[in-house]
């Protein structure tokens, strides 16, 4: 990083702690954090995109600016966008306000801005300064980057277990697990998440919520996978009226069991494959940016095989809880020699009451 870069690295660092608010409810769109200077260097104006479809950032700090703004500067997390949407462009609320200066992190990928934005503030004699802090910028956002050059959502697996690594009795019993600190964490990563993934089989036995527990206003969408739909008459995902419910299913599904969902107000979207990759495939144009895998065995090892789960997020107890047919979280990967096994990029595990939480990102990711 140039001086240059360093002298707005403060100012940057503040403006992506604003864009981090907006975590969990700004897909399709990422997280975006703007502050303004005056042109004596003072700070006049903050923002952030709060919501999909809401103001971006630049223009709630601008407004809050004013005719401050002019001769000022305006440090934003990410490339301002160049394009009509669901809002204006932000380009022309700068050009409006009449800075003479603005610092971004990292240019947009999106194709529909892509540099044009950066180019436009250029060409009509704005300071142009990039590159402040755009590992940081990048990592806030890395599950709408993923999204772009993947065309999936960034998926996160997630399980509980003993130390023994077994996640339920042998009989099937596995609540709980974990202490109420765990399953708080829990229930903040839902809120973080556009979409939390379940199998049939863990409808059948868990009879799972899988809601933010209010964190998140609207709850991110339930998601059953299930070629045949063999599910429960009654279950708590049903009802809609605590978060939206959608079923996948491929085209073998009883005609008499896709009724019983259609009676039930239930969403149900037809895979021509039903696999994670097609279903994660379906989510992204569906705008999610990043997915909780909170699924069994069998359908764990088909996400991470399709390269559809990203990070790693194991909760552990201190607890042996033994069986021989006692549930794992993993099926079968297919490896069958050590040297066929990816090492994963660790992190300190970090203590969640008498629960330890471990989090893991792929190497390909």
């Amino acid at each position: 990083m140039t001086a240059r870069q360093r002298a707005w690295r403060p100012w940057m660092q503040r403006a992506l702690q604003l864009a981090a608010l907006g975590a969990g409810r700004t897909s399709p769109n990422p997280m975006v954090g703007c502050v303004v200077l005056d042109a004596q260097g003072q700070l006049v104006g903050e923002g952030f995109h709060a919501r999909a479809g809401g103001p971006h950032a630049e223009v709630g700090a601008l407004a809050q600016a004013g005719e401050r703004a002019r001769g000022g500067t305006a440090v934003v997390s990410l490339e301002p966008c160049c394009h009509h949407g669901r809002t204006p462009p932000c380009t022309e609320a700068l050009l409006a306000a009449g800075l003479a200066r603005v610092v971004v992190a990292m240019a947009d990928p999106n194709p529909q801005v892509a540099g044009g934005g950066l180019q436009q503030l250029r060409q009509a004699g704005l300071e142009v300064i990039e590159g402040v802090c755009e590992a940081e910028a990048r990592e806030l956002n890395r599950a709408f980057l993923h999204r772009l050059s993947h065309g999936r959502p960034l998926g996160i697996l997630k399980w509980a277990m003993g130390v023994d690594g077994r996640t339920a009795l042998a009989n099937g019993a596995s609540q709980w697990i974990t202490g109420p600190e765990a399953r708080g964490w829990v229930h903040g990563l839902r809120a973080r998440c556009d979409a939390v993934i379940v199998g049939g089989g863990t409808v059948r036995a868990d009879d799972p919520l899988l809601t933010s527990r209010g964190r998140r206003r609207p709850e991110p969408l339930r998601v059953v996978i299930s070629r045949s739909l063999d599910l429960p008459r009654q279950a708590r995902l049903w009802d809609t009226s605590a978060a939206p419910t959608l079923v996948a299913h491929g085209y073998g599904a009883p005609a008499r069991r896709r009724f019983q969902l259609d009676r039930l107000g239930i969403e149900r979207l037809v895979l021509e494959q039903c696999e994670p990759q097609a279903l994660l495939e379906h989510l992204a144009r569906r705008g999610c940016n990043q997915v909780l895998w909170e699924c069994g065995a069998e359908l764990a090892s088909a996400a991470l095989h399709q390269q559809c789960v990203q990070e790693l997020a194991a909760l552990i107890a201190p607890k042996v809880m033994g069986g021989t047919p006692a549930r794992t979280p993993l099926g079968d990967l297919g490896f069958t020699g050590m040297e066929q096994v990816p090492s994963w990029q660790t992190s300190a595990p970090r203590g969640l009451g008498p629960d330890l939480l471990w989090r893991l990102r792929s190497p390909k990711s």
